[in-house]
């Protein structure tokens, strides 16, 4: 009977989803010989060719995609295995590898991180502030432990085999205008075809929010928004308001309050949402995960979305 090295399987599950030896080798911290190495005990061990030249790189022979397919089962037992004998444990330690996008790394992420230090002092906490298509690869690997991503009405994002999608809160985009804007002098709702010669900011291209604002433009005003300006950073797209004159669609958690130098209205012509997601690997949570996750449902922010 063929007994598998863990750490060859994950080797080979981060070559099937990373793509390139190069990558692997980035990510693990070894040089590409290392990894090759690695890759060719485990073929001896399975007794069958897992890799094919594939012009500069290699690609996976259909052996090795069954062998991933166990060794994702096998790597998620074990995980289960360590939380399961952790949680008998006295006290609880560990670390928990957590990663974001920049709002929910700020108003979500970081307060989370100062109540563990407080409660569980043992737990070690380490943030990223991530983009989602960066970050789930890395929480399929067990890079990383916990993501906050977001989507919005009408533009949600893939929900891949493998993961728990937990919603922590829905909150509505509203409209920020520079102060002296002339649609800032009344506090009624902004229909968006009032809009149609203002310079707007969004996210970068080809993201949910980019979508939304154009989508919404597009069927709410029946105009193209001339997006000038772009930021992943909510604080960015506000000193945008105030510097270029622009206007932008921000969620509430972003928002500042009593900020003289912006106005923030309602959309009249209908209410937009964004759901901020929690994704963790659909395995039980090692008692830290869970010590985290409980620290994040008593922030003021989730109790007051009333979504968990």
């Amino acid at each position: 009977m063929v007994v598998y090295d863990l750490r060859r399987l994950r080797v080979l599950r981060e070559l099937q989803l990373r793509g390139t030896l190069g990558a692997v080798a980035t990510a693990l911290g070894y040089t590409p010989s290392a990894i090759s190495q690695q890759l060719a005990v485990l073929e001896k061990e399975a007794g069958v060719r897992l890799l094919d030249k594939a012009g500069r790189g290699v690609r996976l022979t259909d052996a090795a995609t069954v062998l991933c397919r166990h060794a994702a089962a096998m790597l998620a037992a074990a995980e289960a295995a360590e939380a399961e004998l952790a949680s008998m444990a006295e006290q609880v330690g560990g670390t928990v590898r957590a990663g974001g996008l920049s709002s929910a790394t700020q108003r979500v992420l970081v307060p989370t991180l100062a109540a563990v230090r407080r409660d569980h002092p043992s737990i070690r906490v380490e943030i990223s502030e991530i983009e989602l298509e960066q970050a789930l690869p890395e929480l399929r690997l067990g890079n990383l432990d916990l993501v906050i991503s977001d989507d919005y009405d009408g533009h949600p994002r893939p929900r891949p085999a493998g993961l728990r999608f937990t919603q922590l809160l829905q909150e509505q985009l509203m409209l920020v205008l520079p102060a002296d804007h002339p649609l800032a002098r009344h506090e009624a709702p902004v229909p968006v075809a009032s809009l149609r010669d203002d310079i707007w900011i969004t996210s970068p291209s080809g993201s949910g929010h980019d979508a939304l604002v154009v989508s919404t433009c597009r069927a709410l005003g029946g105009f193209e928004p001339d997006i000038r300006h772009r930021s992943n950073d909510a604080d960015v797209q506000l000193d945008l308001v105030r510097a270029a004159h622009a206007v932008a669609f921000l969620p509430e958690l972003t928002l500042p309050t009593n900020d003289p130098t912006i106005a923030i209205r309602d959309i009249a012509d209908a209410t937009i949402n964004r759901r901020l997601m929690i994704l963790t690997r659909d395995t039980p949570p090692t008692p830290a995960l869970q010590r985290f996750l409980d620290s994040m449902s008593g922030l003021p922010v989730a109790r007051h979305a009333h979504a968990w």
